[in-house]
C-alpha cells in the first residue's frame, strides 16, 4: 500500500480537526450546559472543558446559577381605601440538582414569580391600615416567600429572600401625613415650651418670695438696731442726769438734723423746710406720746367689748 502523499493527508486531517473543534465547548463558572442530542435531552455539563458530538449534539442553552433578583412593583389598596404601590425584591437562584426542571417546566420564570407575588401582595395588604403596612412590611415579606419557596421549588428554583423596599402611597395622603406628623410635633414642641415658661414662673415668682423675705428681714432687724440703739443712747442721757423725755426730744433733734445733713450731701436733692420753733421736738416727741397713748387706749377698749360680746354669746348658747 502505498503511503499518502503530503497534499493527501492535509485534505484528511483539516476536515478532522474542524469536525473535533466543532465538538469542544467551555461552560463557564456558576452555569450549566443542557445539550440535547437530536432534539432530546441528553445530559447537563458542568463548568469547564465539554466535548460533543457535532452535528448530533447541540447546547440547548445554559443555565445561569447566580443569586438573581427580580423587582416587582405592585399597585393595591389598603383597609382604609388609600391606594399604594409596593415595590418587591425577589432573590431566586436556580437549583443544582434540579436544573432540568428550571430549563425546560417553566418559559418565563419572571412572569411566574411576578404573578405570584401580586398575588400575595394584593391579598395581605387589603387586611391592613396604612400605618399597619409600614408597621408590618416584614411579616408581608414573610408571606410571599412562603408562597413562592412553595410554588417555586417544584420548577428548580428556591426563594434566597423577599424584601419588601418601597411603600409609596398617593401624594396627596403623603402631604396629609406629613401635616399630621407635623401638627404632633408643633403640639409636643408646645408641650414643652408651657413646661418650661411654667418653670421660669414658678423660679421667678420663687425669688421674688425669697427677695421680699430678706428684704423684710433687714429692715425688721435694721429697726431692732435702731431700737436698741436709741434705748442704749437713752440709757446713756439718764446716767448724766438727763430724764427720759428730755432725752427723749434731744435724740429727735439729732436725728433732724442728721436728715439734713444726709439731705444736703446730694446736690440735686430738693429739700422743703417746714416752719420750726426750739421747743419743735419736744412737741413731736408729745404728740407722738399722745398719739401711742390714744392708740393703746382704743386698742383696749375694743379688746374688752369683744371679750363682752364672746361672754354674752356663751351665756347665751349655755
Amino acid at each position: 500500500m502505498e503511503s499518502l502523499s503530503v497534499p493527501g493527508l492535509l485534505i484528511i486531517a483539516i476536515p478532522v480537526t474542524f469536525f473535533i473543534l466543532l465538538g469542544i465547548f467551555i461552560v463557564k463558572q456558576q452555569q450549566m450546559a443542557v445539550i440535547e442530542r437530536f432534539g432530546k435531552f441528553h445530559s447537563i455539563r458542568t463548568p469547564g472543558f465539554q466535548l460533543r458530538i457535532p452535528l448530533v449534539d447541540r447546547i440547548a442553552g445554559r443555565v445561569n446559577l447566580r443569586i438573581q433578583q427580580l423587582d416587582v412593583l405592585v399597585e393595591t389598596k389598603t383597609k382604609d381605601d388609600v391606594f399604594v404601590k409596593i415595590k418587591v425584591s425577589v432573590q431566586y437562584v436556580v437549583l443544582k440538582e434540579k436544573v432540568y426542571e428550571a430549563f425546560y417546566k417553566l418559559e418565563s420564570p419572571q412572569n411566574q414569580i411576578t404573578s405570584y407575588v401580586f398575588d400575595v401582595v394584593r391579598a395581605e395588604v387589603p387586611k391592613l391600615k396604612l400605618d399597619d403596612v409600614f408597621e408590618k412590611k416584614d411579616d408581608i415579606a414573610i408571606a410571599i416567600k412562603g408562597e413562592l419557596e412553595e410554588a417555586m421549588n417544584d420548577y428548580g428554583y428556591g426563594i434566597i429572600k423577599a424584601l419588601v423596599t418601597d411603600i409609596d402611597p398617593d401624594e396627596q395622603v403623603k402631604d396629609a401625613m406629613n401635616k399630621i406628623n407635623a401638627a404632633e410635633r408643633q403640639k409636643v414642641a408646645a408641650e414643652y415650651e408651657g413646661e418650661a415658661e411654667r418653670i421660669r414662673i414658678v423660679a421667678k415668682a420663687t425669688a421674688e418670695a425669697e427677695s421680699k423675705r430678706l428684704q423684710g428681714q433687714g429692715i425688721a432687724d435694721q429697726r431692732r438696731e435702731i431700737a436698741k440703739g436709741l434705748e442704749e443712747s437713752v440709757e446713756v442721757l439718764n446716767k448724766v442726769g438727763i430724764n427720759s423725755q428730755e432725752a427723749s426730744a434731744l435724740i429727735v433733734i439729732t436725728q433732724h438734723y442728721d436728715t439734713l445733713q444726709a439731705v444736703s450731701e446730694h446736690t440735686q436733692s430738693n429739700l422743703i423746710l417746714l416752719p420750726n420753733t426750739p421747743t419743735a421736738a419736744s412737741d413731736m416727741l408729745s404728740q407722738m406720746t399722745t398719739s401711742f397713748i390714744a392708740a393703746n387706749q382704743v386698742s383696749e377698749e375694743m379688746r374688752k367689748q369683744k371679750e363682752g360680746e364672746e361672754g354674752d354669746s356663751g351665756y347665751r348658747r349655755s
